[in-house]
């Protein structure tokens, strides 16, 4: 059933839709022709696909839109399907027809998010070619993290720089159980909303472009990082993950086991039964029956029972560190040794993760569905999930791995001369500052003043507090304070660049990575001091944490054109934290141990040397 025509009253149609008013539904032969030629000689054209599903292997599609000009734009449905709807032209012949300007590189095409759409095109056979311009990625390097940013859909887009109102997916199709699929969406409507998605594209484009190609650090990012890398996500996505879903089930039976002999001791550490999922139960155990210290309260008022709570009190009570080690091992079935089989891609035999470009404020990718990035890697269970990502007969797995990346970076924007040196000489750099720190030769330094120089040394990138240094290393308040200006003692390039980045980020509501991305940080002026600080904190983090970003993407832009260029079969796996993850015929192998590695720390110079760990292994775990 197709859905009603939108409720509006003429006065209020007429000014919200004036930029709709000159939009063409692509009916008939003629039109098609018409358009074809339109496309085909513009310079710039807007293109979108309206699809059967939003999983982008599943999605097929049911119509495509384009616009030439500003307000010039047309919708070509192809797969409506409802009763009384009118003839559509033939999807596959109309495919066919648009196949060698969709192919083609010469002719340009702008979109949003168009590594979607891509990935409908290649479900139909086709490869897209030409992609100039996404304004989903104008959006998230001109305005991420920015005050009063909210988001970088279209609609949100429009408002924002446009002023206009657009229709929305849930106006057409409803919300939750009652919503209908666009092919349900009667055409004139589907005509209306799927052109304006073209259409504001080129609208957008006009407004936010030239205020990226005017700056000439946002400029780079757009064009040498965030375009040419959202191909090679596509290409990553689409190869998939090949796993070992046997090894996985019999790893969710043994944590299944584990969590029931866990439960068993939660229960006799509580001198009761228990539910160890109902945070009401657990409050009252730990906090009534066993009197344990209450650390911080829910907004409702009671004892809060979260994993934050858990970790401190688990330094002191057994049953605290039963239960975040049953948490813990629960997360891990739930989300990777359950899942991960039932998410293997039928027609491939692998798992397709979808890597997020538009999300994180410093750069960083995000990957969902499955989330590849947070399977942890120094329990023995995560390793043993990283076991089940596996080479086929005849490959291996290959990690390329930024060593110590954010304190190179560290180094090299504080210019700190000690910490350059430390780099530059290929000392173990902890060593050298806990040498530094507690007077020591390198050579008498013990593990754990080691240990102290390394939580120093992460803590101060991510701006930890001498109160944060000694809860993580069980200090007395004073002794971490020392500790810390015994540090910035020895380093005072690190204090200058960190007393230097606050004052910037103050005086401009931004600070820069090497690359030129700008991260903003809206709250550096906020009246509260904790949001203030916060924001303090991350001016200090963000330039080391998204020049990293910058870099495993500049990485993954050499090492794609690499392999295409010597026409390698090696493929382009996943992309996790600093480490890439590649597919290696065995015969490759040499040449990729060689060669990456060098791609890898020629990008950038930097004041110290970048460098790469690259293993190889039967499978990931082996590799890393």
């Amino acid at each position: 059933q197709a859905v009603a025509p939108l409720a509006r009253t003429p006065a209020a149609a007429a000014e919200a839709g004036a930029h709709r008013a000159a939009y063409e539904t692509i009916v008939d032969e003629a039109d098609f022709a018409r358009w074809l030629a339109k496309i085909e000689q513009c310079a710039l054209t807007a293109f979108d696909t309206e699809t059967s599903s939003l999983d982008p292997f599943a999605a097929r599609i049911v119509g495509v839109s384009f616009a030439v000009a500003p307000g010039e734009a047309a919708y070509l449905p192809l797969a409506h399907d409802y009763p009384g709807v009118a003839a559509q032209l033939p999807r596959e012949q109309v495919l066919a027809r648009l196949k060698p300007w969709l192919e083609s590189a010469q002719h340009a095409k702008i979109g949003q998010n168009l590594k979607y759409d891509q990935h409908v095109l290649a479900n139909h056979g086709i490869r897209l070619a030409g992609v100039r311009h996404d304004t989903l990625l104008q959006s998230y390097v001109l305005e991420a993290g920015k005050d009063g940013v909210r988001g970088h859909d279209l609609g949100q887009l429009a408002s924002r720089h446009l002023g206009l109102a657009t229709i929305s997916y849930e106006t057409l199709c409803g919300k939750g159980a009652r919503q209908i699929g666009f092919s349900q969406v009667a055409i004139e409507q589907a005509s209306e909303y799927a052109a304006e998605d073209a259409d504001l594209c080129l609208r957008l484009h006009a407004v936010m472009y030239p205020l990226i190609a005017a700056e000439s650090g946002l400029r780079h990012v757009y064009e040498e990082i965030e375009m040419p890398v959202r191909d090679v996500l596509f290409r990553m996505e689409r190869s998939g993950v090949l796993i070992d879903g046997e090894l996985l089930s019999r790893q969710s039976r043994e944590i299944g086991q584990r969590l029931l002999d866990l439960e068993s001791k939660a229960h006799t550490a509580a001198g009761q039964p228990f539910n160890v999922n109902s945070p009401k139960q657990l409050a009252e155990i730990l906090f009534d029956r066993l009197g344990l210290p209450v650390k911080k309260k829910t907004p409702t008022g009671t004892p809060s029972t979260d994993e934050e709570v858990l970790s401190e009190l688990a330094l002191d009570y057994p049953l605290p560190k039963i239960l975040l080690e049953a948490r813990q091992l629960a997360k891990l079935k739930g989300t990777y040794t359950d899942k991960l089989p039932q998410m293997v891609e039928a027609t491939t035999g692998r798992v397709h993760t979808s890597y997020a470009q538009a999300v994180a404020v410093t750069g960083r990718l995000a990957s969902n569905d499955p989330n590849l990035q947070n399977i942890p890697v120094r329990t023995a269970e995560g390793r043993r999930i990283r076991a089940a990502f596996v080479a086929p007969p005849g490959s291996v797995i290959v990690s390329a791995d930024y060593s110590q990346i954010e304190l190179r970076i560290m180094a090299h924007l504080s210019e700190d001369q000690r910490l350059l040196d430390a780099f530059a000489q290929g000392e173990d750099v902890h060593r050298a500052t806990a040498a530094e720190i507690f007077g020591l030769p390198p050579a008498e330094v013990g593990a754990q003043q080691r240990r102290v120089a390394k939580v120093i040394n992460f803590g101060l990138i991510y701006g930890m507090s001498a109160f944060g240094l000694a809860r993580q290393l069980d200090l007395e308040r004073g002794a971490a304070k020392a500790y810390i200006e015994r540090y910035f003692a020895r380093y005072p390039g690190v204090a200058g660049y960190m007393a230097t980045t606050r004052e910037t980020a103050k005086a401009r509501g931004y600070v820069e990575t090497v690359f030129g991305r700008r991260l903003w940080l809206p709250e550096i002026h906020s009246p509260v001091a904790a949001r203030r600080q916060a924001a303090e904190r991350a001016a200090i983090n963000a330039p080391m944490q998204g020049t990293a970003a910058d870099l495993i993407k500049a990485a993954m832009i050499a090492v794609q054109g690499w392999l295409d260029a010597e026409h390698l079969q090696t493929r382009l796996l996943m992309q996790v934290h600093d480490e890439l993850v590649l597919e290696v015929p065995e015969s490759e192998l040499p040449v990729l141990r060689r060669e990456v590695p060098r791609l890898m720390s020629e990008l950038a110079s930097l004041r110290v040397p970048l460098v790469v760990d690259v293993g190889a292994g039967r499978n990931w775990d082996e590799a890393h």
